[in-house]
């Protein structure tokens, strides 16, 4: 069983493959972490140790023993108010205005399959492959009620944990700060990945050792932003790819969230992970419940190629879902870079009519197409076909485009609304807007107040009146600014950020269950929302609005610490570069374009002869690599922020294929040779080079490498595939 309770030391264990995961509730009922990482087989209690800690305080029910203080055990849940003074997981105050809650045991069931959070996005396994823990913990004095839920993917080494908090008692309480999971660490040095960023140039890998003090980051943006994804590795100082301890956290939520890492007095260190505190103060009256996103918990102690791939099965198989989760993608034409708002149904057309000539599979008409909209001042919110613009009805242009033997996509941004709309000057109280001020403008738009469910069901009318109107097979879901202006006219101020982003999930769902063959993209100004929450409804998300080629392999490696190829969709597009203007061979734009959901960003037209014939060529190579994309293994062999080059790879499943690709970053007078070693071959087998013939042992190639050309022209780029002999 992948979940055990010892009766007589009252000893939870929680068995992966290669982990395991322990905690005890001591004599005082309180619930506290023992161990998590490598397996282990007893009892791991003996590591607690009590001292009298001077100024940290003792729980009543120890009478004058002064060496019992929560201040320096490893907890759980660590609540306010008990005499933690660490970081909390939970703040709750009380009807009186005090902040305090004194969580204690009081039970525990075991069920098999993995819990659903409803409401909510989170991992999905059955009842063969995985086991629930639900530990209850009560405050006797306010009935506060928690209700700790841990998923234990056995064969995944994954661990997931949530929270639910319940008022029982007669008095309303306010929660003041939620998180769904505590790593608490009696020993060790440790640093903390993550990844940061901005609009155009997301998720950047930052590598930052855990000192004394508290060290944080997260989002107040009302999404999960371009600046902080919710995701962090806890490693230790010597961890590298291959070697080492390291601890991942993946936030399963799209919204505002806090990751919080502290080293203590006592040199302990403690990471949480949960909702932001910020702009949050959520009610409870008696009876009424809050469920906190859950964390994806997963432990390696082979190094980050282990924890990443760990992580790409169990978002790949446990949280996309639909016909497309392990469905090939269209390979798509988007019609943004290529003419931005200036088009009308003959382009579209021509765009259509240039995709079938290259083997493209679909073409997606992007912002403009709707409503009075010429630029981005106005006309979100009605969502109604300009046909003027488009010279026909969306249904003749979707047959025009669909008679190239082309598949048709749309763009759509159901979460905003311009002022300049019918919209808004009928509803200007369906925005988020405090009263008596002037609104901050993003984008120069609102945000529509999808914390009521009558917005939403209005919006959700008019997007699929639009998706009633023929064969439209794809959808990208864009959200274009922060929230700022935290106000709803009819819902409690304190829970309008949660809600808000429970009705985005409300809304995504409706569409998936009306439209089950629809392939949604989700998109918030690019990477602004590329998290797992979004992954449970939208199995690929624009990486980046940043489609330059050498800035998306610095995008791409930092996603791909958590994040599989199949969910990141990226673009080949025009030169010069439309963000950085610079611009790079249409050969190395391809190779770094087919490390994830492939497509363009172009104007065909405006294509040589042999551009256009190059194209058709990267096309016909993604085709034939593209399960081993979708599907394989994915190597970082390369820091792009270090190296003189970046190199990765796809291996399959049995490791009978496999794709390398490396990009030249540097190139000098009288260049050194990069020897780039290989990843996940059969170290006995024998690989051929299908371009050249030539045969390598797996064993030379990992451990010695293959050599880059020196070419003394800029970024060039390679592709090796390689065939195993003899399977």
């Amino acid at each position: 069983m992948a979940i055990s309770y010892q009766q007589r030391n009252r000893i939870f264990t929680l068995k992966t493959r290669n982990t395991t995961y322990q905690m005890k509730v001591d004599d005082y009922g309180f619930l506290l972490h023992l161990y998590y990482g490598g397996c282990i087989y007893g009892d791991m209690d003996y590591l607690l140790t009590y001292y009298d800690r001077g100024f940290s305080g003792n729980p009543s029910d120890v009478g004058n023993d002064r060496t019992y203080s929560l201040d320096a055990l490893p907890l759980e849940y660590p609540v306010m108010g008990s005499g933690d003074f660490r970081n909390s997981a939970l703040i709750i105050r009380n009807a009186d205005g005090s902040d305090c809650c004194d969580l204690r045991y009081s039970g525990y069931e075991i069920k098999e399959g993995k819990y659903r959070l409803p409401g909510l996005p989170a991992v999905y396994a059955d009842s063969r492959e995985a086991q629930t823990l639900e530990i209850y913990l009560e405050d006797k004095i306010s009935h506060v009620q928690v209700t700790l839920l841990y998923g234990v993917l056995e064969e995944d080494d994954i661990i997931t944990r949530s929270a639910v908090i319940r008022n029982q008692g007669k008095e309303s309480v306010t929660v003041e700060k939620a998180a769904s999971s505590c790593l608490d660490f009696l020993t060790g040095e440790y640093e903390m990945l993550s990844f940061y960023g901005r609009h155009t140039m997301e998720r950047n890998l930052q590598r930052a050792e855990i000192g004394h003090g508290n060290h944080s980051i997260g989002s107040r943006r009302g999404t999960s932003s371009h600046q902080y994804n919710p995701a962090v590795i806890i490693a230790g100082k010597d961890t590298t790819e291959d070697k080492g301890r390291c601890y991942g956290m993946v936030f399963v939520y799209s919204g505002n969230f806090l990751c919080e890492a502290e080293k203590d007095q006592y040199d302990q260190t403690r990471v949480l992970m949960g909702l932001q505190s910020d702009l949050f103060h959520y009610p409870l009256k008696t009876d009424e419940e809050l469920v906190v996103p859950e964390t994806i918990l997963c432990y390696s102690g082979e190094g980050f190629a282990v924890l990443s791939e760990r992580y790409h099965h169990c978002i790949r198989e446990h949280l996309c879902r639909g016909k497309h989760k392990n469905a090939p993608r269209p390979i798509l034409l988007n019609s943004w870079e290529a003419a931005y708002f200036h088009f009308d149904g003959a382009l579209i057309c021509s765009l259509a009519e240039s995709a079938a000539e290259l083997g493209i599979d679909m073409v997606v008409m992007d912002d403009g197409w709707f409503g009075k909209r010429e630029d981005d001042n106005s006309g979100l919110g009605d969502w109604h076909v300009n046909e003027e613009k488009l010279g026909c009805s969306l249904r003749e242009l979707i047959d025009r485009v669909n008679a190239f033997g082309v598949k048709f996509g749309i763009w759509i941004e159901p979460e905003m609304v311009s002022e300049d709309s019918t919209l808004y000057r009928e509803h200007p109280d369906w925005v988020l807007r405090i009263p008596g001020r002037e609104p901050v403008h993003c984008r120069n738009q609102l945000v529509l107040d999808f914390s009521r469910s009558d917005v939403r069901e209005f919006i959700f009318g008019q997007i699929c009146s639009i998706l009633d109107q023929g064969n439209i097979e794809y959808v990208k879901w864009d959200m274009n600014r922060s929230i700022v202006d935290v106000y709803s006219m009819e819902n409690c101020q304190g829970r309008v950020t949660y809600d808000y982003m429970r009705g985005v999930y409300d809304f995504l769902e409706k569409l998936l269950s009306r439209y089950p063959d629809l392939l949604l993209e989700g998109c918030s100004g690019g990477g602004g929302r590329f998290d797992a929450g979004m992954m449970y409804y939208t199995p690929q998300i624009w990486c980046s609005d940043n489609t330059d080629a050498l800035d998306r392999l610095r995008i791409q490696y930092g996603s791909s610490f958590f994040y599989p190829a199949c969910v990141t969709a990226s673009h080949v597009s025009a030169v010069p570069n439309h963000q950085t203007g610079r611009s790079v061979n249409l050969h190395t734009r391809g190779v770094v374009a087919m490390a994830g959901i492939f497509g363009y960003e172009l104007d065909p037209g405006k294509l040589t002869t042999e551009e256009k014939e190059e194209i058709k060529g990267q096309i016909v190579r993604y085709r034939q690599c593209e399960e081993l994309v979708r599907l394989g293994s994915y190597y970082r062999l390369s820091d792009p922020f270090r190296a003189a080059y970046v190199a990765w790879m796809f291996v399959s499943k049995e490791r009978e294929r496999a794709l390398l690709s490396v990009v030249m970053l540097e190139i000098h007078g009288n260049m050194t040779v990069s020897y780039v070693r290989l990843k996940g071959l059969i170290p006995d087998a024998l690989y051929q080079d299908v371009e050249s013939g030539r045969n390598f042992y797996g064993a030379d190639l990992m451990e010695a490498g293959l050599p880059m050309p020196v070419e003394q022209r800029e970024n060039p780029a390679y592709q090796i595939e390689l065939i195993r002999q003899g399977a």
